[in-house]
């Protein structure tokens, strides 16, 4: 953009990148003002079932901006919850913030509570933390936990962190369990403790920071 002469500083087009600026204040694009960077934010929202994460949908499902609040700024959702999976999901105005929540390599932990039904031993789950392949799609290490039984049907606690689509439903039906409900309940440091579905708060500024000083 620079060398196509579109930036300028205080009036006077700019030739050359190497040029230092403590603020944005005189600095155009095309004749117009820069705005200042806007401050990043992070919501907490606790999706509800029946919604999928996205602005629309063809087929006319509600979607999570159906059931957010007003007042919001725009925001994007950190990764994707499906249709029938609820539990929290981060938001943010934040793009790059937002890409880096995403990328496996982050390693930011996902943790989930399913209800299933069907058979399954401890044992099952454990052989999960060595990661398992299934129709070719390699799925990485995964802490479950059978938190308790009742007949056939259990809740399981799921700790992971690369989140593929559909993942721990696509594991446990692999070990022959049939998911009920599928709950988020906490991604890296951000839980679901204090919400209901539908509601949202905003995480405090200093305790993002805190966070974004450990990825």
């Amino acid at each position: 953009m620079i060398a196509d002469g579109r930036i300028a500083l205080d009036g006077e087009v700019l030739t050359t990148p190497a040029t230092l600026l403590e603020t944005l204040r005189g600095v155009t694009v095309d004749g117009k003002p820069v705005r200042a960077t806007e401050t990043t934010r992070l919501f907490r929202f606790y999706k509800p079932q029946g919604t999928i994460t996205a602005a629309r949908d063809p087929k006319e499902r509600a979607t999570i901006y159906d059931r957010l609040p007003p007042g919001l700024p725009r925001v994007m959702p950190v990764g994707r919850l499906d249709f029938t999976t609820e539990g929290l999901l981060l938001l943010t105005n934040d793009g790059e913030l937002k890409r880096k929540l995403e990328l496996p390599r982050t390693a930011v932990v996902r943790r989930y509570r399913a209800r299933a039904f069907g058979n399954v031993t401890q044992a099952d789950l454990d052989r999960l933390a060595e990661g398992i392949t299934i129709d070719g799609v390699h799925y990485g290490s995964i802490i479950a936990n059978l938190e308790r039984r009742t007949g056939r049907n259990g809740w399981i606690e799921l700790s992971l962190t690369e989140g593929k689509n559909r993942e721990v439903r696509r594991v446990l039906a692999h070990l022959g369990l049939q998911v009920s409900r599928l709950i988020r309940t906490a991604y890296g440091p951000f839980t679901l403790v204090g919400l209901e579905p539908g509601q949202v708060d905003e995480v405090h500024r200093a305790e993002l920071e805190a966070f974004r000083k450990t990825l």
